[in-house]
């Protein structure tokens, strides 16, 4: 599940109008939430408060194998509606398989004025968090410094312990975006190494205006009559958006270079049906929400590609395969995603003898996710993630079936609990 700083991150770029997925860092997003799931390792637990809609707290304990914890503080320059463990959509603390609408231009903040004076001020996101007892400190700084242009400056400061030999690892990272919609370049910078990097992103054919990007894919009915000698139109194959990337990265300190490539497929979302209080014109023909991404690194001669698709409303699956042309190695990995549901009455204690059973509207709620997936390097991982009353809980377990694994077949498993709370939810 996601930690409360990356839920409230996402809360952040949602309120500013800022689309992060729109880059080529998170090409592979869709893909790697069923293929690249992270497992708990050992006991961990996370507390989480948010007293107002602008400054939240944050703190978290690993039990096993060794005890330590950390401290954070996040302060936001705008409101944000930040959820409770017990009431917070389920599917917003997951990172599941999706198919992403289309791209935007993102929308800058409006102008504020007072007593014929611009007052409007720039938002902006700050973030800290002390690691005992090592002395770890994680910082982060997200600025919109205009409707299109974004700047984030993260660094870290982990001092040598005296215990070992352990170096001075701190770094500090400059990441500025640039998204015009159809475009989104990203130009990056890190300090430990000096290395400097480009990642660009383009989305061909149209994108999304600022209104419903669905009303974009509903086409008017057509009205007349069908002559005799016309044949009905044949419909076939995936229709969709395709989007092509780059990334080019120089290291000044290691006097080192790499480039990589990759381009993705993805369905059009069909619009809603006029029964969901969509529009009553005729959309596309309902097709399965797939995404299909290829990559490729030419100077480490690494080529990925994946597929994934939703077959059913509750389960996705996905496929991959990666192999190198210089060594000929090779990996397929095959994963699964399968959400768990309970059907609850919505009518409750309001249900009287006038109203028959099967008229009774009813709705499964989501109460669990179990993802899997397996590899040709004998690897097999196990995940669980659900609530319990208002604590969101991970469970979850990595096996090794290879010679390596026998004596010790099972390589990691864990648990972790989270529980926050927002005096200002509803």
């Amino acid at each position: 599940m996601h930690p409360f700083a990356s839920y409230v991150l996402r809360n952040y770029y949602k309120a500013t109008g800022w689309n992060e997925d729109n880059l080529f860092t998170n090409l592979t997003r869709s893909s790697d939430a069923i293929l690249d799931f992270a497992v708990p390792k050992g006991l961990h637990l996370s507390i989480s408060k948010s007293p107002n809609a602008l400054f939240k707290t944050t703190y978290s304990m690993n039990a096993m194998p060794s005890l330590n914890g950390s401290v954070g503080y996040i302060f936001t320059s705008c409101d944000l509606n930040v959820k409770s463990s017990g009431d917070v959509r389920f599917k917003d603390m997951i990172e599941r398989f999706r198919v992403y609408d289309q791209p935007r231009r993102p929308q800058g903040k409006g102008e504020e004025w007072l007593a014929g004076e611009r007052v409007d001020t720039r938002d902006y996101l700050m973030y800290g968090r002390l690691y005992i007892p090592t002395g770890r400190l994680d910082a982060l700084y997200s600025t919109r410094l205009s409707s299109n242009l974004q700047g984030i400056l993260a660094a870290i400061s982990d001092p040598p312990s005296p215990l070992s030999a352990r170096a001075n690892v701190s770094n500090l990272m400059l990441s500025l975006q640039h998204d015009v919609g159809k475009w989104c370049t990203e130009y990056t910078y890190s300090a430990e190494d000096s290395m400097w990097g480009i990642k660009a992103l383009h989305n061909f054919g149209r994108i999304a205006g600022p209104g419903n990007a669905a009303e974009s894919l509903q086409t008017p009915t057509r009205v007349g009559v069908k002559r005799i000698d016309e044949e009905d139109a044949v419909e076939g194959g995936l229709k969709g958006r395709l989007s092509a990337g780059a990334e080019i990265y120089f290291s000044a300190k290691e006097k080192s270079a790499g480039v990589s490539t990759g381009i993705r497929f993805s369905t059009i979302p069909d619009a809603k049906p006029p029964s969901a209080g969509g529009s009553t014109l005729v959309t596309n023909p309902p097709q399965p929400p797939t995404t299909i991404t290829a990559l490729f690194n030419p100077m480490l001669g690494h080529l990925s590609g994946a597929y994934s698709a939703r077959v059913s409303t509750d389960l996705a699956l996905s496929s991959r395969f990666d192999f190198n042309v210089y060594s000929y190695e090779s990996e397929w990995t095959m994963g699964a995603e399968y959400w768990l549901r309970r059907e609850d009455d919505l009518d409750g204690e309001l249900s009287s003898s006038s109203v028959t059973p099967a008229s009774k509207p009813s709705k499964k709620r989501i109460r669990g996710v179990v993802k899997a997936r397996a590899s040709t390097s004998n690897d097999v991982a196990i995940l669980w993630e659900g609530r319990m009353r208002n604590m969101l809980i991970s469970l979850g377990v990595i096996a090794d079936f290879s010679s390596h694994g026998r004596v010790k077949p099972i390589r990691a498993m864990g648990m972790e609990l989270a529980y926050f709370s927002s005096d200002d939810s509803e």
